[in-house]
């Protein structure tokens, strides 16, 4: 891949995005906000501890107090090197202590929290053992949107991860199918996207023949045969953001029938992007993906949402969904896959990655929608 590096993440950038989140944790009617280790914190703090174990690490974020990361000594000197360290106060706690008091001491013993989904039974109950009137609010719940809109250099991460997918794609479809095992595929896959740039595979779904007719198949050892139709679904991190992209491919000449399907898919993932545009609620772009196939009769073979979103980690809000009414905001990026999937014999599915515009909106991935032949 060419093109230049996008400029890491500063402090401010950090700062920016800590106080953002207290405000809005102040808006939900949260006392403040508690984010374990995992994606919340990344974005947050720009933080990972190197290794996540059974010892207390929170970050706190409350209207009333500059952010705080509570930390066991032993990793106080790589908390204090990150990124984000110089706009937040470090409070360190050496075994032998009591973490949950140190943290119980940075609350309101009466207040309502948001807590990162990711965060360990153990240490929510520890809390919870520490202040008996305090309560808490999964954090997707609560502030689902708090990491929903990406600001412009997100956003360039984001297309970048997305031309690194599509790269991978112009490749696999080069290589030999017929003969091989999914698995091998699979591998094919990860290797090409760790080529361009990926320092995180999270899934190599190849479904071929009847195996695409589960949209989840991953790969397995079922060799690949002409007449196939085969899906490809790809994606991982590349500089901390994700891409997610399918397309399906055919090996030889396809029937009619696996034409025409296709054919569907892609007209329903046309109308899904057409019907993107700031102010429209999340359930449209479902409502217009799934109208097409509906109209098609292949309505009851369409088993899944329309999308998901997509930032630091590959899955995250919104979702394109029926009975979502979030609507729309110019920064927003999701996928748009419809699908249709028919048991026993094959299945075809179409994603792209897609931000919301100003007055619509625009793909991150950019190779073709038409059906691949392979060999």
């Amino acid at each position: 891949m060419t093109g230049s590096t996008p400029a890491p993440f500063t402090a401010d950038d950090y700062r920016a995005r800590m106080e953002r989140a207290a405000r809005s944790a102040a808006d939900a009617g949260l006392a403040g906000l508690l984010v374990a280790p995992g994606p919340d914190m990344v974005w947050l703090a720009g933080y990972t501890p190197t290794a996540v174990t059974e010892r207390l690490t929170v970050l706190v974020l409350t209207p009333d107090r500059d952010p705080v990361l509570v930390v066991p000594t032993l990793e106080a000197p790589d908390a204090e090197r990150s990124v984000g360290a110089s706009v937040l106060t470090l409070r360190d706690w050496t075994d032998g202590k009591d973490p949950y008091a140190v943290t119980a001491a940075l609350l309101d013993d009466r207040g309502r929290f948001g807590i990162s989904d990711n965060t360990w039974a153990m240490h929510l109950l520890g809390l919870q053992r520490t202040l008996p009137d305090s309560s808490y609010a999964s954090l997707t719940d609560a502030l689902p949107m708090l990491r929903a809109v990406k600001d412009a250099a997100e956003l360039e991460l984001l297309a970048a991860a997305g031309a690194a997918a599509d790269a991978t794609f112009e490749e696999i479809r080069k290589v030999p199918f017929a003969g091989r095992r999914e698995s091998d595929v699979g591998h094919d896959l990860a290797d090409l996207l760790r080529r361009f740039g990926h320092s995180q595979v999270d899934f190599t779904i190849v479904g071929s023949g009847p195996n695409g007719a589960n949209p989840h198949h991953e790969v397995g050892d079922r060799v690949i045969q002409r007449g196939d139709m085969v899906v490809l679904d790809f994606g991982g991190l590349k500089d901390g953001y994700g891409s997610d992209t399918t397309r399906t491919v055919h090996v030889g000449e396809p029937t009619e029938e696996e034409r025409t399907v296709h054919d569907i898919v892609r007209a329903a993932q046309e109308a899904g992007f057409r019907a993107v545009r700031p102010g429209v609620a999340c359930q449209e772009v479902d409502r217009a993906a799934r109208a097409v196939i509906n109209d098609a009769g292949y309505g009851e073979y369409f088993i899944h949402r329309t999308g998901h979103g997509i930032g630091v980690t590959t899955h995250e809000p919104p979702y394109m969904i029926e009975g979502e009414e979030q609507p729309l905001v110019p920064g927003m990026c999701f996928s748009v896959e419809p699908g249709i999937y028919l048991p026993g014999r094959f299945g075809v599915r179409i994603e792209d990655i897609v931000t919301v515009t100003a007055d619509g909106g625009r793909r991150l991935n950019d190779t073709t929608r038409e059906m691949v032949i392979v060999d």
